[in-house]
């Protein structure tokens, strides 16, 4: 709930500035967007809590879980890529290098950022072939669980945590290109630093900018390795513990990443902060 008003409180800031400026910057259109996929993928996890603990007899109908992990694996792919495109716009507005290629993206940090996201579509579809998977590892969960029984080792078994594995290894992607983005910006910093010890008398207006965007790109780092992981440790636990505390603390932990990013967003966004801080000054 907490991450769910973190986010809405984003959307809130950039509708009312789009109502007022009748248009938002690129900046804003990746927040919005990331705020109102992280908002569906908390609704799915608070979903799939509920269901865990007060009706998890309903785990046995095959549908109804589709429709919830279709709808957290969208939300999911979305929230990823959202947040891969906020590192890579990061990365164009505040690095500076004279390669042609690079002036040439930056001028086209638009189309970048959409070419993106339309690239990601394949992964997409990769992804939903994920959903039988995982409908199939919390059916047959509930059913041994209900049974009282204990799983026995088998093929399927062996299957579902191997397309466990791949689900998470195309999260690997989105990885690599926030943290080529996070390299580069240092190799940004770096070079911008040598040629301020070159020219003293030249202002320093950049090296602030390259360290906020680090920040923000090493905390999505750090918190999307934390959301992978717990969501491998989601399918290993349901496949190998009954038990429904062991589930419901890792389909928990599920929501660090998507709930507290949110709040690094607002507070190393001048515009978000200064709104913050005056609801919290208003409140």
């Amino acid at each position: 709930v907490i991450g769910m008003l973190g986010n809405g409180f984003i959307v809130l800031v950039n509708c009312i500035d789009l109502v007022k400026r009748q248009k938002l910057s690129s900046a804003d259109c990746i927040l919005t967007g990331l705020a109102i996929s992280r908002i569906s993928q908390l609704w799915a996890i608070l979903c799939d809590s509920f269901l865990l603990v007060l009706w998890p007899h309903l785990y046995a109908i095959d549908k109804l879980t589709k429709i919830v992990n279709s709808f957290w694996i969208l939300s999911n792919h979305l929230a990823t890529w959202f947040a891969t495109c906020l590192s890579v716009f990061y990365f164009f507005k505040v690095a500076n290098f004279s390669h042609p290629c690079f002036t040439w993206l930056r001028w086209r940090i638009r189309s970048v950022v959409l070419v993106l996201l339309l690239g990601s579509l394949p992964l997409l579809f990769l992804n939903s072939e994920s959903i039988y998977m995982f409908s199939h590892i919390s059916t047959n969960s509930y059913k041994i669980y209900a049974r009282n029984s204990t799983r026995s080792p088998n093929v399927s078994e062996t299957h579902d945590l191997h397309q466990l594995i791949v689900f998470n290894f195309i999260s690997l992607i989105p990885f690599l290109l926030s943290l080529t983005s996070l390299l580069l910006l240092v190799l940004s910093l770096m070079r911008h630093i040598r040629n301020l010890q070159l020219n003293p008398s030249s202002k320093d207006l950049s090296t602030e900018a390259h360290k906020r965007a680090m920040k923000m790109v090493m905390s999505f780092l750090f918190l999307f390795i934390i959301h992978v992981s717990s969501v491998l440790l989601t399918g290993w636990v349901f496949l190998k513990l009954q038990g429904r505390l062991a589930k419901l603390v890792v389909v928990l932990t599920s929501t660090v990443f998507p709930s507290s990013h949110s709040f690094i967003l607002i507070l190393g966004t001048s515009k978000l902060r200064q709104n913050a801080i005056g609801l919290l000054w208003y409140l």
